[in-house]
């Protein structure tokens, strides 16, 4: 789980330097995805958001996601259509996903020389990437000694 705060004072930063307008709503949903421990649903994210506003609709959440993703504060986890904080978004390059597959814990990785490489293997083989996706789902220490004593 990323500190709440610190995302936030962060993100206020970048988006101050980008001029990005860091809505209340954009921060609510930004806040609520950093408090969580693993990654959130955009519609458990609305049920949230409609208990604090109530004409809180799907658009409302998708646009806040969109602006927080193209800000780089947060990350679509593909295989699970959820989203989850970025405790690094300064860092500027790709990323790996450590994803817990019992506890659902999330954990991020900048491993440059691995997307160096396949950048590398891309353009070798004619092919530009636009867009990279890595997600390794296995189990995280907790769970595993957990399911060690059980």
């Amino acid at each position: 789980m990323t500190d709440s705060n610190s995302l936030l004072r962060q993100a206020e930063r970048q988006c101050e330097r980008h001029g990005a307008r860091f809505t209340p709503i954009r921060r609510r949903v930004l806040e609520m995805i950093a408090g969580a421990s693993g990654g959130l649903k955009a519609y458990d994210l609305l049920d949230r958001l409609a208990v604090e506003h109530a004409a809180a609709r799907p658009p409302t959440i998708y646009r806040a996601l969109d602006f927080l993703i193209e800000q780089g504060l947060v990350h679509r986890i593909e295989s699970l259509n959820a989203y989850v904080a970025c405790p690094c978004p300064e860092h500027a390059h790709g990323f790996q996903l450590l994803i817990c597959r019992h506890c659902g814990r999330v954990e991020e990785l900048h491993l440059d020389d691995v997307n160096n490489q396949l950048n590398t293997q891309a353009r070798q083989l004619g092919f530009r990437v636009e867009r990279q996706t890595i997600e390794l789902l296995g189990s995280c220490d907790v769970c595993l000694e957990a399911a060690a004593r059980a």
